[in-house]
């Protein structure tokens, strides 16, 4: 997903209609044990879009397996939604042994489901979805139109998969696989994984069928518009192809060919940094969306107008593409790990500036992220949050914290550690594995826990006292500087006074040394007069009151 920044308070007041619950608004956090228990293991929907009508309709078979005995189902499914029917392994359901009152559809089993077993329920739903009034950075469905033909899109990080289709509604409610039909009237339907199918109806109608694997369920996607496609392959340097395709909006040729060109260079770029593209098997896809964009597996949303900045290259393409790695191939095992996906997904852009460009580049790059860290609250809280109690400010999380921040602690480390030690950690947690290479790898999930000991592994010494300020922390270290004759002491202060050996490079009449800091302090001899320059390259996430003062004039 992308930052904050570009989102105004006002615009956070804003709901869409029709309205939703706060239960359909909550995605993760606290789960109920008999909802954890379950995993579901396919997905079938069968789907009709109406865009004049802003309506939808479908059946969902979602075959379910639990790890404990269940005497009933908990399902998210917005209440805008009717639930006109429900089947039990082939058996239909009695009218009222299934409710929906707040947006968690409870159906009454006919027979325990013990645990261990599975259970096929199929559920035929129709209603008017909500409408998303500022997508991405709000949920729902965008009802659009291109050159008088419907432009339609589906967001549901924040508020979850439930806006449009029965799910689990939390990180491990991912789907091992998925069948989606959308029916539509005009225009090509767009989904994850594979087309299987695209067949014509009666009365104009087209059913377009996509198959896709390990997905999260917030990820999944349904784009419908008057696109064009560009196709080709790409030869990666792990020995497989990757299939690539851009649906771009009629009119929008010659731009679409610019940002497609782009495709091969920065798979080169991750491919070399992290590793091999997750879903070769599938494809690259990007679909052009009225709104800005967001990381849907295999068919990231694209908003941005085809516009580079200075940096030469499209950072909304690029940004979601890191989603791919961070964030659909390493999922957040709760979303209080959200800035594993953000924090890595940012820091991409940067890095890809110095791949292509130099030091200059990325120094340039992490500057600017840099007056972005508010510092109101830590990044991580060590309990189970939902994804708005982490996105957002006003819910008391750390908000864009994990885009910026997130990207400047990784960038702090990667100085700490050194560049084997830091993409050998990160490569570990993306693939589970050090030497991934097609076919030796599935999706997984990951935690802060397990961030903090790959990194601590990686580097063969213990890191907790960096972990504790900069991700457990909300006020960043303060390095004091006091000067007296020819002695420069530097010293760490840091929110709750703990050890912080962060070592600091000082720059004195033009040369460079590498302050160790044992004990978070050291003192050095300069000559009188000399010229000082503390963190010449800016390597350390420290305070800044220059910074602060900035932000306080904004």
């Amino acid at each position: 997903m992308l930052a904050l920044t570009a989102l105004t308070p006002a615009a956070w007041a804003q709901k869409g209609e029709p309205p939703i619950t706060a239960l359909t608004e909550r995605s993760g956090g606290e789960i109920e044990p008999e909802r954890a228990a379950l995993r579901l293991e396919h997905v079938d929907l069968d789907l009709e879009v109406d865009a004049a009508r802003k309506y939808l309709a479908g059946t969902a078979t979602l075959t379910l397996r639990t790890s404990a005995r269940q005497t009933r189902l908990l399902i998210d499914l917005d209440k805008n939604f009717h639930v006109s029917a429900v089947t039990i392994n082939g058996k239909p359901l009695a009218n009222g042994t299934w409710r929906n009152p707040e947006g968690r559809l409870t159906i009454d089993l006919p027979a325990p489901v013990m645990a261990g077993g599975k259970v096929v329920a199929r559920l035929a739903y129709a209603g008017r979805p909500h409408e998303a009034v500022n997508a991405p950075w709000d949920d729902g469905i965008v009802w659009s139109s291109w050159q008088g033909k419907p432009w339609v899109a589906t967001t549901a990080q924040g508020y979850g998969c439930d806006l449009f289709w029965p799910c689990l509604d939390f990180p491990a409610g991912e789907v091992k696989s998925i069948r989606m039909a959308i029916t539509t009237g005009g225009g090509a339907a767009i989904g994850n994984g594979k087309l299987v199918s695209a067949d014509k109806l009666a009365g104009g109608r087209t059913r377009w069928t996509w198959e896709a694997k390990n997905i999260n369920p917030y990820l999944v996607a349904i784009n419908i518009g008057p696109y064009r496609e560009i196709t080709g392959s790409y030869a990666s340097k792990f020995g497989n192809k990757v299939p690539l395709h851009l649906w771009h909006l009629t009119g929008k040729d010659q731009q679409a060919a610019g940002l497609f060109a782009e495709f091969a260079p920065t798979l080169d770029f991750y491919e070399t940094m992290i590793g091999p593209f997750p879903f070769a098997d599938e494809k690259l896809g990007v679909v052009e969306t009225p709104h800005l964009g967001m990381e849907h597996q295999t068919v990231n949303a694209y908003g941005n107008d085809y516009r580079k900045d200075a940096t030469g290259f499209d950072w909304l393409f690029h940004h979601e593409l890191a989603h791919e790695w961070f964030g659909n191939q390493m999922t957040a095992a709760d979303w209080d790990d959200f800035w594993l996906h953000e924090g890595y997904g940012q820091y991409m852009q940067p890095l890809y500036g110095q791949w292509r460009e130099g030091e200059a580049r990325y120094a340039a790059m992490m500057a600017e992220q840099r007056k972005n860290i508010l510092n109101r609250q830590p990044l991580v809280s060590g309990r189970s949050r939902t994804s708005d109690e982490v996105y957002q400010l006003e819910k008391g999380g750390p908000g864009q914290d994990i885009y910026y921040k997130g990207a400047w602690v990784l960038h702090t480390l990667r100085y700490l550690i050194g560049d084997k030690a830091f993409f050998d950690a990160t490569r570990r947690l993306v693939y589970g594995r050090p030497d991934p290479k097609p076919g030796n790898f599935k999706p997984r999930f990951a935690s802060t826990p397990e961030f903090e000991r790959l990194m601590s592994d990686a580097a063969g010494r213990d890191l907790s006292w960096f972990y504790d300020v900069y991700l457990r922390s909300a006020a960043l270290p303060e390095l004091i500087e006091t000067r007296a004759g020819d002695q420069l002491t530097l010293e760490w202060q840091t929110p709750r006074n703990t050890p912080f050996p962060l070592p600091v490079e000082v720059q004195v009449d033009g040369v460079l040394q590498r302050v160790a800091m044992e004990g978070g302090r050291a003192t050095i001899t300069v000559p009188a007069g000399a010229h000082v320059v503390i963190d010449p390259m800016a390597r350390v996430l420290r305070r800044s009151q220059a910074i602060e003062a900035m932000q306080a004039r904004r």
